[in-house]
């Protein structure tokens, strides 16, 4: 039965029909009307349809104004209003507004990202005499998974992974009260009729089995494709290893074994977690060994901002992030000791990334470990309980989802796993931010608490489907006028990943409900990115585009920010493929929308080895001694390094030396000439590493001497490496560092000549061309000393700075930059 509100009955009214487009489904959004309807005492009716909401109001003239303007003002948290469009209709009888079931139509609404849980909840979670006390999958409509558990749109019940679970009586009457918070909350849930919560004690060995028992396990690395990502084991099927209802509970179990340092692995919104004690060496040094992650950083999991506050500096705007819905990995600052206490955790890093807890199972963790206090005064004081938190994955593999996946892959990885039935529909990671040099967020992953989130574009088009790059791949697929961009995807190198790109675009065009009518994806043609989109376009018959890397990088930039005139562009990252074959990576641009013209580049390094130099640090240093002809100092500067005079021969003759002008192999060659970094062990970790030494210092005021542009629009560093060489040791023994002084002060004199001298070369480019916008993108863009040099020397010039903020600067948001060309090339003219 429908939910009425009352009216009396009136005369000389008029009737608006309001269609409402943006995230306002599976958001409490009609509830919101229908209170809004009572307030204002007037009649008509709301319901979903395929648009998003739509409502038609009746009553005087001034107080369907109000209405209207309360809409926009007051709604719901989690809801997001991209327009309203309103019309007038012939009037009806007077009569009471009601709450319909939602209508048909074409769907071009939008689904919701997933969010933390609510304070609502917690409450309600925490207070004994609820029926929902301390169950671990409580949420109502402003909380809780929406994306990773939905097939498809509408959103309803029916089309998420809640539809096996039938609704006990009282969920049901929760459920279909307009005047309660979990008016079609599709994933309600209670202890009686909702999922259960599993505690395995025992995973199996590494290499073992899978039983009989553990039924339709996929094989290592396997995921299915087709979107509906790992085949779902029935929940109500008890599995023998579960924990005997005699013993303690789940999560009673979860944290006594991570007392004594064991890993568990933690299901959450959008996959699992591998969760150890990060206080415990042991333990974080076991999980490295297991993960295969040598030096990567892992993630803390803290109670709240005042348990983090002994290891990490946090201000307002980094504890805004922290506490904000979506609950991110938020990159801070350590404090002295912090890696005194975390050993482990971030080694040979400026930052941690920590996030709070998002899910009221990290809640129940925190409870249990405190003692089950009362109340909920315990949820704001300082916890000195801290979880490494990291993706369950093996190594470079898509994340871990579901039980029968999680018992097979990360066999030999984690001891133990404490699980529940909500099946996972689409993996999602944690997304990644930290506050950028102008204090505002800037995302290095997005994804979880982000995704489907829409990107406002300019113009509207047909559909374009971009596959994005190799490394840190998302894929983008446009509606109109909006870009959806996938969960972080990650770097092609395994069969899994590759399955989950392909897996991923399935997903996205069933829960945006719409199919492309264009592809596009990198240049290189090499990426299985680039080879998937050729083949669903054959597959499809539809036209496709290649587009140059930093081309993309670039668009994406203007994508976000809704600029269409031409601009100067600065593409800086470690490399793509350029126009001429070469790998580019250090490039000013002149990027007028389909179109695009390369004015200069940097100083080109060589690769001694290829692909190897981007591993090895010294390597590009040992190419930077060489371009500033001092080639002979290789052999004894590098003693230490077997290869070393392979290398200086390499150099000298020009052999399997590939040159590249990469602003990311510039950052490695300071590093190695520095002594800073000789090996890197993941991507950035010399670049990252440069920044946090160079952050104990402020920046040289004056670095002119240091760069000149030359005639052919070439940026040209070498006097920056000339300095930067004397810095450095002569002749290093095994072990020896440079003394961390003379280091830091290279790194401070490295990033400010950097940025000046971008600085510099994009505002001439932009005076030449009478530009005053200049758009930089490209995984360097992340460094926050160079952004804010360049941003601040550029507004000296009279000249905006256009970043990316709404997806990576990095790779993570080629997709977007690929799918902008790609709507003006074959749909606009250019």
């Amino acid at each position: 039965m429908a939910a009425v509100a009352k009216q009396p009955e009136r005369t000389h009214e008029q009737r608006r029909r309001l269609s409402v487009r943006g995230v306002v489904q599976g958001v409490g959004f009609r509830p919101f009307v229908f209170r809004l309807a009572s307030r204002y005492r007037i009649g008509g009716h709301v319901r979903n349809d395929g648009s998003g909401v739509l409502i038609e109001a009746q009553g005087p003239a001034t107080t369907l104004d109000a209405f209207e303007r309360a809409l926009r003002a007051e709604a719901p948290p989690l809801a997001r209003i991209d327009g309203i469009d309103t019309r007038t209709v012939p009037a009806q009888m007077p009569g009471d507004f009601e709450v319909l079931p939602s209508g048909p139509g074409h769907v071009v609404t939008a689904i919701g990202p997933d969010t933390g849980v609510c304070d609502a909840c917690l409450r309600e979670m925490f207070d004994p005499r609820e029926r929902r006390w301390r169950y671990p999958l409580i949420n109502c409509t402003h909380c809780g998974p929406r994306f990773t558990i939905t097939r498809s749109l509408p959103y309803d019940r029916a089309r998420t992974s809640m539809a096996r679970f039938p609704m006990c009586t009282d969920c049901e009457r929760e459920y279909r009260d307009v005047g309660d918070r979990r008016f079609h909350a599709e994933p309600i849930a209670c202890p009686r009729c909702g999922p259960p919560l599993r505690w395995i004690d025992a995973l199996p060995p590494a290499g073992a089995a899978m039983r009989a028992g553990d039924r339709r396990g996929t094989e290592p690395g396997e995921i299915a494709a087709g979107g509906g990502g790992p085949r779902e084991a029935d929940p109500r099927e008890a599995d023998p290893r579960a924990v005997d209802p005699r013993d303690p509970d789940p999560v009673s179990a979860a944290v006594a074994r991570l007392r004594t340092g064991v890993v568990v692995a933690i299901k959450g919104l959008g996959g699992f977690h591998l969760a150890c004690e990060a206080r415990d060496a042991r333990a974080v040094s076991r999980l490295r060994e297991r993960k295969q992650r040598e030096e990567k950083p892992f993630a803390v999991l803290a109670l709240n901002a005042a348990s983090l506050s002994g290891v990490a500096d946090i201000d307002s705007v980094d504890g805004e992030l922290l506490a904000g819905p979506e609950r991110p990995i938020v990159l801070l600052p350590k404090r002295p000791d912090c890696d005194a206490q975390l050993a482990g955790v971030a080694p040979g890093l400026h930052w941690l990334g920590a996030m709070l807890p998002y899910t009221p199972l990290h809640y129940l963790l925190f409870h249990e470990w405190l003692g089950r206090p009362a109340g909920t005064g315990w949820l704001e004081a300082p916890c000195p309980w801290l979880l490494v938190m990291t993706s369950a994955n093996p190594h470079d593999e898509p994340l871990v989802c579901n039980d029968d996946e999680a018992l097979h892959r990360l066999a030999g990885i984690a001891d133990a796993m404490l699980t529940h039935g909500r099946d996972i529909v689409v993996r999602c990671d944690d997304t990644v931010v930290r506050s950028g040099s102008d204090r505002k967020p800037q995302f290095l992953r997005r994804a979880r608490g982000q995704t489907p989130r829409a990107i406002a574009l300019s113009r509207a088009t047909p559909p374009v489907l971009a596959t994005g790059g190799w490394l840190k791949n998302t894929v983008c697929l446009t509606r109109g006028d909006e870009a959806f961009v996938s969960q972080h995807i990650g770097d092609l190198d395994t069969a899994a990943t590759r399955a989950f790109l392909e897996e991923s675009v399935a997903h996205l065009r069933k829960v945006i409900a719409v199919e492309p009518a264009a592809l596009a994806h990198d240049l290189h043609p090499d990426l299985h990115s680039s080879r998937f989109a050729a083949a669903l376009a054959d597959e499809m018959g539809l036209p496709r585009l290649a587009v140059q890397h930093h081309h993309a990088h670039v668009a994406a930039v203007l994508a976000e920010h809704r600029v269409d005139e031409p601009v100067v562009g600065l593409a800086l990252d470690g490399v793509g493929l350029g126009t001429d074959g070469a790998a580019w990576g250090g490039e000013l641009l002149w990027v007028d929308g389909a179109r695009f013209e390369r004015l200069g580049h940097l100083t080109a390094l060589r690769l001694a080895g290829g692909d190897r130099a981007a591993r090895e640090p010294w390597r590009m240093a040992a190419s930077a001694l060489h371009l500033i002809g001092r080639g002979d100092e290789i052999v004894e500067r590098f003693a230490d390094q077997p290869a070393a005079p392979t290398v200086a021969t390499m150099l000298a003759r020009g052999l399997r030396s590939p040159a590249t002008p990469s602003l990311g192999r510039w950052f490695d060659a300071a590093a190695g000439l520095l002594g800073v970094r000789a090996l890197s062990s993941f991507e950035g970790q010399a670049a990252m590493a440069l920044e946090g030494l160079a952050a104990t210092l402020a920046l040289p005021r004056r670095t002119d001497a240091l760069w000149r542009i030359d005639d052919d629009g070439t940026l040209d560093l070498r006097s920056l490496l000339v300095a930067l060489a004397d810095l450095g040791p002569a002749a290093p023994r095994a072990g020896e560092r440079v003394p961390t002084q003379r280091a830091a002060w290279g790194a401070a004199l490295f990033h400010a000549t950097i940025g000046d001298a971008l600085t510099a070369w994009a505002a001439a480019a932009a005076r030449r061309r009478a530009c005053t916008r200049v758009a930089a993108g490209g995984g360097c863009m992340l460094n926050a000393l160079v952004s804010r040099r360049l941003r601040d020397g550029l507004a000296r010039e009279g000249i905006e700075l256009l970043e990316a903020r709404a997806v990576p600067p990095n790779d993570g948001g080629l997709s977007l930059g690929q799918a902008w060309v790609a709507q003006r090339a074959l749909f606009q003219g250019g």
